[in-house]
């Protein structure tokens, strides 16, 4: 079993881009190539803030919509600790 992970993208315009995959070393390679999500395609190159783990894909879509209801501050904190 694959654990994904839930992640918080910090693009070259301060942005923040917010996923989830099985894969992150992939995707992030796939964001900077212009190949990842139409977001972050025109803020490149974008860098790992912040990434959990979760044990499925359910789990990480929860956690995903959880945090991208968070304001860029509290966004900015998780990515500081």
């Amino acid at each position: 079993m694959r654990l994904w992970n839930v992640y918080i993208l910090v693009c070259a315009d301060g942005s923040l881009y917010t996923g989830i995959t099985n894969n992150l070393e992939k995707r992030v390679v796939t964001h900077n190539s212009g190949k990842g999500a139409k977001y972050t395609r025109g803020r490149l190159p974008v860098e790992v803030g912040y990434s959990e783990k979760s044990q499925d894909r359910s789990t990480a879509q929860v956690r995903e919509h959880e945090l991208k209801q968070l304001s860029h501050a509290d966004k900015l904190q998780l990515i500081a600790r």
